[in-house]
């Protein structure tokens, strides 16, 4: 008898597992809840208990497949149904306690945290319960790095089927390993991530921030999220020491994490030797040098002034986390759209960050130039190297096949934005930054504003597209082509 083309008992299983995680890392907020004396409590307890239940049933009924193999086919399947499983128990909270009383807007809430891309649709930020603030800062923390990395990390539950499962999950090419053993490899990204978390709150408390503010903004911070505990973010705190230090934070997870593991173990030379960290680097030093004096023309403020919130909102938007010390949607045409063009561009892969993701477009510069190249000489053979390696011929084809994909998908998006009624400049920009996992757009969503206004078809659409981005398209993308479902 042929084996079934989808393992649907493991698959279940595997689901099973990561909305019991789900329903545990509610309980946190259970514990603000209480301290903060706030009524949010008793919608924690019924989601958490209702994510509890249904994930040990899960496990229960599919028991016998706990050590199965899981094939490649297996596993982008877990990985996409896995994310749009824990969003829609992850809306639990937001529609039993009325933060947010609409399905659409709850999901689209709950995706942009855990895709981390820090989009929001909520106009009143200040006036959650404290308890439901930081469920929104755990949804981003849990997606930084990818639950189904967690997963591996800490239940072995997953036999050897965990490198099916990264491969699906992992945010952008990367040829460096850091161990052989991928649920080695993630329990010490993981370690990386917690140490950055904790470090960040630290320094945060030092800087002036209360501990609920500090823990937050750490959490979404080091995931590259972006929400915030205020309406007006991180303009809220009016600091440039507090700026400063969330600056250096996005920076560092929007490097390549192998590259931090690297930097952990002291082995520096390993950032200038990487050809992708040393463009991210000279990237961000160029855009600020070259907007400062522009910001400085458009607004009232010192050169100093316009130095400190060019630096923020440049690294904000390239690392794809999103926050905002100030709307640079105020300072200028050709500021705008180098923002908006920011909202494609990403930071490092193997990072937290969203976005096509540097190497990317590094990889593909060095190939346009050779094209001229190779016009001259037709017969050589001139390959393109990366860290002083050539890149082989077929993942070439792969970043030309995925640009495409990002491009069409873009357009596509916003040809369908338009015709659900939104404008031009709110289309564009809503789907650049959701498939990119920014958080705000330009127009109506830019920094000052929020997604409230987008219609429920609208949000449904952008969440869809925050999954497609997060998870680097062809995960998802696969499942609707008719070669996933034909046996051979």
């Amino acid at each position: 008898m042929a084996r079934p083309l989808i393992n649907s008992s493991v698959t279940l299983n595997v689901i099973g597992s990561l909305i019991l995680i789900m329903g545990v890392l509610m309980l946190p907020s259970i514990g603000f809840s209480i301290y903060y004396g706030e009524d949010d409590f008793y919608p924690f307890i019924t989601s958490a208990g209702i994510a509890l239940l249904v994930g040990f049933i899960l496990k229960i009924l599919t028991r016998q497949s706990k050590n199965a193999e899981i094939k490649k086919r297996d596993g982008y399947l877990i990985v996409t149904a896995g994310w749009v499983s824990m969003a829609i128990f992850g809306t639990l909270p937001y529609l039993l306690s009325g933060s947010i009383p609409t399905i659409s807007g709850a999901f689209f809430e709950t995706m942009s945290g855990l895709s981390t891309t820090g989009a929001t649709v909520l106009d009143n930020i200040e006036e959650l319960p404290h308890g439901m603030l930081f469920w929104r800062s755990m949804t981003q923390w849990i997606g930084g790095m990818g639950i189904i990395v967690l997963t591996i990390a800490i239940l072995p539950l997953l036999g050897i089927g965990g490198m099916e499962l990264f491969v699906a999950e992992a945010p952008g090419p990367t040829k460096d390993k850091i161990h052989p053993r991928i649920k080695e490899t993630a329990k010490r990204l993981w370690v990386i991530y917690v140490f950055l978390t904790v470090m960040e709150t630290i320094i945060l408390l030092f800087c002036g921030m209360n501990f609920f503010d500090a823990i937050n903004h750490a959490l979404t911070t080091n995931s590259t999220g972006g929400f915030s505990t205020k309406q007006d973010s991180i303009a809220a705190f009016n600091s440039p020491l507090i700026e400063a230090v969330i600056i250096f934070f996005m920076f560092v997870a929007g490097t390549n994490f192998t590259l931090l593991y690297f930097g952990f173990k002291g082995k520096f030379s390993k950032f200038w030797k990487n050809d992708e960290f040393k463009w991210y680097l000279g990237a961000v030093i160029l855009l600020i040098a070259l907007l400062t004096p522009v910001v400085h023309a458009n607004t009232d403020g010192t050169f100093l002034r316009a130095f400190r919130e060019t630096s923020f909102q440049v690294v904000s938007t390239i690392t794809t986390t999103g926050y905002a010390s100030a709307d640079f949607t105020t300072w200028g045409s050709l500021a705008t759209f180098i923002f908006f063009l920011l909202l494609f561009s990403g930071a490092s892969a193997g990072s937290t960050s969203g976005g096509i993701k540097i190497v990317r477009i590094v990889v593909l510069m060095k190939n346009g130039f050779l094209e001229f190249k190779k016009r001259l000489h037709p017969n050589a053979v001139i390959p393109v190297y990366l860290n002083k390696q050539k890149v082989p011929s077929h993942i070439i084809y792969n970043l030309l096949a995925f640009i495409f994909l990002y491009l069409f998908v873009f357009v596509l998006g916003s040809v369908v934005m338009t015709g659900l009624g939104e404008n031009f400049e709110v289309a564009i920009s809503s789907v650049a930054t959701s498939l990119g996992n920014v958080g705000p757009g330009i127009s109506d969503i830019g920094p000052s504003h929020t997604f409230s206004a987008i219609s429920p078809a609208g949000k449904w659409l952008l969440s869809f597209l925050m999954l497609f981005g997060r998870l680097e398209l062809f995960t998802v993308a696969l499942l609707f082509t008719p070669y996933y479902w034909r046996r051979n």
